[in-house]
């Protein structure tokens, strides 16, 4: 198995971060319309507002999910970058 340098993992680790975050996004953005069908992408990033959400089967779960995926995109971030510097 050929190994990769820092800059092709990290360019790798990116890009597979940024589609699963995609994927979850749209995911989580669909189930929020089987609860409150004129949401938006905004309105999603505040769902205490809409009691709703609240009360769907799967929506606080894949949020969730949606928030681990962007903070390890957070953290390779900062992981990459310090050790740039």
């Amino acid at each position: 198995m050929p190994s990769l340098r820092e800059p092709d993992f990290y360019q790798a680790a990116e890009a597979l971060l940024e589609g699963m975050i995609s994927q979850q996004r749209a995911k989580v953005l669909r189930l929020a319309r089987e609860a409150v069908p004129n949401i938006g992408p905004e309105d999603v990033l505040n769902p205490h507002d809409f009691p709703e959400l609240k009360a769907h089967p799967t929506f606080e779960f894949e949020d969730g999910l949606l928030s681990g995926l962007v903070a390890a995109q957070v953290a390779l971030r900062a992981e990459y970058r310090s050790r740039a510097s």
